[in-house]
């Protein structure tokens, strides 16, 4: 006999697998990720177990005049990231950026945002680094705390053609406040979290040069 209790527990267990999908999976996955790499107790503006310069962790600070919210603008000088904000003022974040010859100063846009992102080096790294890169030619490097992209990921675009710039978490905090990566702009990873939530698809991303001249 059928009874209606057996019909939904029935009900219930063949429904069970359909809330374990690869999305959720991959959800729990990245806030285990996250956690791996936050520090406990973590303060955006006081925790420093990388050990930065003071003046790199981030600071809520007065922005220029006339700037338009939302908008990033990176200081290859000083090796600040500015994001504006509504009312004046702006968040500023160390970071570090491209090396001698490989960072490329001027005006993109964001037209794509990633959580754990999936990292290929790009044909011009493997040529001039093949001992470094070759082996993630095909499929790349896997998402995860390791990762060269790190938890987030902000793909710099002009126009319509993906630049392979990016601004992003690393694995390597430390190359913070220097001139370390093959063209990219990282932060790190608790701190692009953190700006991650609060940037949306379309914003403008200004990379200055880094002899302090304008655009």
């Amino acid at each position: 006999m059928v009874t209606r209790r057996f019909m939904i527990a029935s009900l219930a267990t063949l429904a069970t697998p359909a809330l374990i999908g690869p999305a959720m999976a991959a959800t729990s996955e990245w806030d285990s990720w996250d956690a791996q790499v936050t520090p406990q107790g973590f303060d955006l503006e006081t925790s420093n177990p990388w050990g930065l310069h003071p003046r790199l962790l981030p600071r809520r600070v007065k922005a220029k005049e006339g700037l338009t919210p939302g908008d990033i603008h990176v200081d290859a000088v000083a090796r600040y990231l500015y994001h504006i904000e509504e009312g004046g003022t702006a968040m500023r974040y160390g970071v570090a950026i491209g090396r001698d010859g490989l960072y490329e100063p001027g005006v993109y846009t964001i037209k794509r945002r990633a959580k754990w992102p999936r990292w290929t080096p790009t044909p011009t790294m493997i040529k001039r680094e093949p001992e470094k890169y070759a082996r993630w030619a095909d499929g790349g490097m896997p998402p995860g705390p390791a990762n060269a992209l790190g938890s987030r990921a902000l793909y710099l675009y002009k126009g319509n053609r993906d630049t392979y710039l990016r601004i992003h978490g690393t694995p390597a905090p430390r190359s913070i406040g220097t001139r370390a990566s093959s063209g990219c702009v990282r932060m790190v990873m608790p701190h692009i979290n953190a700006l991650y939530d609060t940037v949306a698809n379309g914003s403008t991303v200004y990379l200055y040069r880094t002899d302090g001249s304008p655009l």
